[in-house]
């Protein structure tokens, strides 16, 4: 078999694997979404490095809620300037300031990504959320965590910060192939467990908000709006109604 033949063979059993294991937690992440929703709070979503990956999939585009918000924060994103940002992520205090620029705040919900649970910024986040009263959802591995030495002041990774945990059942190293002749292992394996997670749990919150006879605020995809009015109409209304109230839209 070769590399890319096992490779998704095992990330087809990590998705298996948190589909069968990750049902309660997302079920239960979805009622928090939903209750912050229908009282009108923005859904946050925060991670450092390439756990921001995740954040810019369902922020401002077709078939996801208008009211998510991706907090792109340059100096921890890891979109330019990666050596310097990976410094940075692991400075403590600036996951404070980060929510508080942010006005994060009640009805909102704080969502955190962190393979390994452990970056300095990320746990700040959760840490400044829940002292400001929202709740907070991390994304993280767990098993890969409790094999760490936490790197934050407070002795505490994301996983013991936050209300509700999802794993992404990646695996240990966040690698999935050996290779003869390399020692390092290759292929990635923790964003595509909870791209599927989170986008699914998005789409059970749309769910449960219909059942309690709220209509969320969706995109279409924007080259709809070439097509059909009515599209650039409802669009265009959903970035007025929330730009004043994110950051990064």
């Amino acid at each position: 078999m070769r590399a890319w033949q096992r490779y998704f063979q095992t990330m087809n059993e990590v998705v298996q694997k948190a589909y069968d294991t990750q049902g309660d937690n997302i079920m239960r992440a979805a009622e928090m979404l939903a209750d912050a929703t229908e009282a009108g709070g923005l859904i946050h979503l925060f991670g450092s490095g390439h756990s921001s990956l995740v954040t810019e999939d369902c922020f401002w585009r077709s078939a996801t809620l208008a009211n998510v918000h991706a907090i792109f924060e340059s100096a921890v994103a890891g979109i330019n300037e990666i050596t310097k940002t990976a410094l940075l992520e692991k400075v403590e205090g600036i996951g404070q300031v980060i929510v508080s620029y942010n006005e994060v705040r009640p009805p909102d919900v704080m969502v955190c990504f962190s393979n390994s649970g452990n970056n300095a910024a990320t746990v700040d986040v959760a840490l400044a959320a829940r002292a400001a009263g929202v709740p907070v959802i991390a994304f993280t591995n767990v098993e890969y965590a409790d094999t760490l030495t936490t790197q934050h002041s407070s002795g505490k990774k994301l996983k013991d910060i936050a209300d509700l945990v999802i794993d992404n059942c990646s695996l240990i190293g966040d690698a999935a192939i050996e290779l003869e002749g390399l020692e390092v292992k290759v292929g990635a394996t923790s964003t595509i467990p909870v791209v599927y997670m989170l986008a699914g749990l998005l789409a059970q919150t749309c769910e449960l908000l219909l059942e309690r006879g709220v209509t969320p605020d969706v995109y279409y995809n924007g080259h709809l709006e070439y097509e059909r009015s009515d599209v650039r109409e409802h669009n265009q209304a959903l970035v007025e109604k929330y730009r004043r109230r994110m950051r990064n839209l």
